[in-house]
Parts: C-alpha cells; structure tokens; sequence
C-alpha cells in the first residue's frame, strides 16, 4: 500500500466517482490512477468502488470506511508537512480563509493589514461562500480557517471558537418616515419593504425569528449575499435595508440614514473554526489573536486540549465578547 494510492482513492470519491476530474486535480493520468486503484483493491482483497463497465458507480460498505481512514492519514500527512515548513521556514507560507462577503469587506480588512505587515512572506488566500461551502472548505483542508455567524450545525467537525458579537442596523434614506419615528419597532420595520441578507447569510435567521416572535410577517422585496448589494437597492428606493451594524460607514454611507435595531434582534455571534487535528504554526496562532484579542494562544491551545463538547463549552462560555 502506498500513499499515493490513498491520495487517488480520496480525490476520486471527492470528484463524486469521476476519474478523469480525479486526474486532472492531481496533474495525472486516468489510466495511471485507475491501475493503482485496481492494485490496491487486489492487495485488500475487496472492492472500494463498485463499477459498471469501466465506470465507477458507488462506494462499498468497506470502501467507505477505508476512504475515513485514508482521509485521516492523509490529514496526519500534511500535519507532518506542516511540522517540516515550520521549523524550516517560520516566516514562510500561506493562509487560507474561508468567509463571508461581510467578513472580507467590513471585518478583515485591518486584520489583514496588521498579519500582512509582520509576516509579509506568507501568501494569504479568501474563499467567498455559502455556509455550506465555508464549512466544506475547512473539513478538506482547502481553507485553515473558517469564519462564520449563521448554520453553524455545519460546522460540528470543527473546532468553534466564539470572536464577537454583533446586531443590525435599519438603513432608510435621508427623510424617510421610518427615521421620523419617536419608537423603532419591528411592527414600525414590517409596514415598509425589505432588503435584506439571503437566508443563511450574515444573521438572517435571528431577523426572520425576531418577527416570527411577534407574529409579524414583514414584506421581503430583495435579498442579496453582501451588504453593498443591500445598500444600492436602499437609494433606489425599493424599501428600507437591514444589515449588519458594521456594514454601515458614516463617510461612505453619508446619504443614508442607519436605525439602531440591537434592541429588536437577538446578537449574533461570530466564530473562528478549524479541524481539530489540523496542526497550527505560530503565525496562524497569531491571526487568530489578531482577528479576536481574547483568544490567546494559549487559550486556543486550552480548547483543544478540551476532552469532552461539555469541558469544551464551559471553557468558551467563560469568554467575555466584545460588540462590534
């Protein structure tokens, strides 16, 4: 058995069953990989993928489990790759996040700014997408980071680490009704049009819970991933905005007018993940830090050492958050 044997297995399950997209991703052959993978059924004893004709049609019982374990040895194998660049190169590598539009327009920049100037030889690479992807993204090794705020069900196989709270904002333009209001209030919001995030984006569900509550069942016109979408719609005209607070610049924004709503809507809270046995170089220790100042090295470290998902929250319980 060998390591690149492994290698094609995994890659060819990850390309749901196509062989030659398996072999394009790995800068090989599909002849070179199905033969290797026939060699390694034949040293088993058993079939890891049923076939009709030439074609690979569905992973076996065995199979399955064989491809879990090959996952976590590959997993260990960067881990010791990672070792080697870290002694070898301390200054010298690369960083991957995956995130939201919110997070890389309105978050990360300075965070960015301050990783870039200490450590300007490591490359540093954002992945945009759905929870979905964001949390795919970091269970493949694809992304070192996940930072996310909504279906963080998803995000179970991950190591979770709480950074801020934040709440929403109502933008309406300069001399909308809304802002001449003495009492903002959700049943004041749900007599105007809507524009807001798509759901699974940036808080949606606490906004569609907080109206649920009260029996409310606000018109939506739009929805957009980000909130600068949001924004351009607002000065059309088409309705009254919600988005996150920190989406809001008095300079750029000056047109518009933004409503505190933290006192209708329940916090949101936003979270740094990554894989558990994934192995961390300093300078990933101090991103973190920078991104979420409470979360110390050697706090970070105290959770995952954390034996149990109980020890795990009571450690995380005991942060205290800042609000942005």
């Amino acid at each position: 058995m060998k390591l690149h044997q492994l290698r094609y297995i995994w890659e060819v399950a990850k390309q749901d069953l196509n062989v030659s997209k398996a072999a394009a991703h790995l800068f090989s052959s599909q002849p070179g990989i199905s033969k290797q993978i026939r060699l390694l059924e034949e040293e088993l004893g058993l079939q890891i993928f049923t076939r009709r004709g030439k074609h690979l049609v569905e992973i076996t019982e065995a199979g399955q489990e064989i491809l879990d374990t090959s996952g976590e040895i590959l997993q260990q194998v960067e881990k010791i790759q990672s070792l080697a660049r870290e002694y070898g190169q301390e200054q010298a590598g690369s960083l991957s996040l995956a995130t939201t539009h919110t997070q890389c327009r309105y978050v990360l920049p300075p965070v960015i700014r301050r990783f870039i100037d200490k450590y300007p030889e490591i490359s540093l690479h954002m992945h945009q997408g759905t929870p979905k992807q964001i949390s795919a993204s970091a269970a493949e090794g694809a992304a070192d980071f996940a930072i996310a705020t909504e279906a963080l069900e998803l995000y179970s196989h991950l190591v979770m680490l709480p950074c801020y709270r934040w709440n929403r904002s109502i933008l309406v333009p300069k001399g909308h009704p809304l802002a001449q209001e003495n009492e903002l209030t959700l049943c004041n919001i749900a007599k105007y049009p809507i524009i807001t995030y798509t759901f699974g984006f940036t808080g949606r569900s606490k906004l569609d819970e907080a109206f649920d509550a009260q029996g409310l069942r606000p018109r939506v016109v739009l929805t957009a991933a980000d909130a600068d979408v949001i924004k351009t719609y607002v000065r059309l005209g088409l309705g009254i905005g919600i988005v996150a607070s920190m989406a809001f610049d008095e300079m750029i924004d000056s047109d518009l007018i933004a409503l505190d709503a933290s006192d209708l809507f329940e916090s949101s809270t936003t979270k740094i993940g990554f894989r558990r046995n994934n192995y961390l170089r300093s300078y990933m220790y101090d991103f973190i830090e920078m991104f979420a100042p409470h979360l110390t090295r050697d706090l970070v470290r105290e959770g995952l050492e954390t034996k149990s998902s109980a020890e795990f929250d009571r450690l995380v319980e005991a942060i205290e958050l800042p609000t942005l």
